[in-house]
């Protein structure tokens, strides 16, 4: 029989499993296990370069652990990135085959760099917020993936990657790592509901996201609350918070959006009957996730050996690859 092709992707345990998170990537991640060979990791090692908490990531990396199995990402399919260290030998390898220009040019070390200096009193940073986009090459070239799913404001990473690998491969003379593409899926623009100017994120605060595990009454109060109309708009085009709650809609409940587009196009929509209506639709749509993070929750002892022995099998490819890798670059 055939192997199933390699997808390979990521997520940093920093923030919560908010809506944007969800919809943009995670349901992706669910949908793409039956066709693909996933490894998905929970990369807490990218985590630590910015200011953190050794003990709050420590119980952010688990949270996230639970919630990515609560969302319906398959054990087997899900590593820690720090159970698995051959990822930071083979990053320093590649370290050795990028450029000081390559990593100079990533646009998040700039901003990243921007948000310490607006945040943090200890202006400090690190040397591995400008090295990381290393790391995040070895961490998707270890595993010899076909695709990575990234949405476009990720392709640049993943030009860097196929950059490392071409480099390794001419030093080398062969053609050891397969070049990987982008997997562009349709993938829904979820804005912040305080603010639709800007996207969903975590960073931004609590009122900007909605957490998916969050209590009912504030996830009802975050859409109740809502930004529609804000300032003045062109004759005939949807405001952007208005357009904002239609997109979520449109992904949770389809029926239920083209109703309420219907009224809207008539100019009979109602503002708090559509608000009530999308936070029904949402409660509705996350109860499944929900229900089974809560059954995740009551048996996290046996969850994490369960994650911790899936780490050890991704592991064995991960050691076979660098062990080819050494053999290859000439190291003993």
């Amino acid at each position: 029989m055939e192997e199933k092709k390699r997808i390979l992707s990521g997520v940093q345990p920093t923030g919560n499993l908010h809506l944007g998170r969800y919809l943009g990537a995670i349901r992706n991640w669910v949908q793409l296990q039956d066709q693909y060979r996933c490894f998905y990791s929970v990369v807490n090692y990218h985590a630590i370069t910015m200011p953190y908490n050794p003990a709050k990531l420590r119980e952010q990396t688990w949270g996230l652990v639970y919630r990515l199995l609560a969302c319906g990402i398959k054990e087997e399919n899900l590593f820690i990135q720090s159970l698995v260290p051959e990822h930071t030998e083979l990053a320093w390898i590649l370290n050795c085959q990028t450029s000081y220009g390559m990593l100079g040019r990533m646009t998040q070390f700039k901003d990243k760099s921007q948000q310490v200096q607006e945040t943090s009193k200890d202006v400090f940073i690190s040397a591995g917020l400008f090295t990381y986009p290393v790391l995040q090459a070895a961490d998707i070239l270890i595993y010899k993936p076909s695709f990575v799913p990234v949405g476009k404001d990720q392709e640049q990473h993943l030009e860097l990657t196929r950059n490392i690998a071409q480099r390794f491969n001419n030093v080398v003379g062969k053609e050891y790592f397969e070049l990987p593409e982008p997997l562009f899926t349709p993938i829904p623009k979820v804005m912040s509901t305080a603010d639709p100017s800007r996207k969903m994120s975590a960073s931004l605060g609590d009122k900007h996201n909605i957490d998916l595990f969050a209590d009912e009454k504030r996830i009802v109060k975050q859409i109740r609350s809502a930004v529609t109309d804000s300032g003045e708009v062109a004759e005939g085009t949807m405001s952007p918070g208005v357009e904002n709650l239609f997109n979520i809609l449109k992904e949770i409940n389809p029926g239920k959006h083209s109703d309420f587009l219907e009224d809207y196009n008539k100019g009979e929509l109602q503002y708090g009957v559509f608000k009530t209506g999308i936070a029904d639709c949402l409660l509705e749509y996350l109860q499944p996730i929900r229900e089974r993070f809560a059954e995740i929750s009551s048996d996290k002892k046996s969850v994490r050996n369960r994650i911790k022995e899936s780490s050890r099998e991704i592991q064995k490819v991960a050691t076979q690859t660098l062990r080819e890798v050494k053999e290859i670059a000439g190291l003993i």
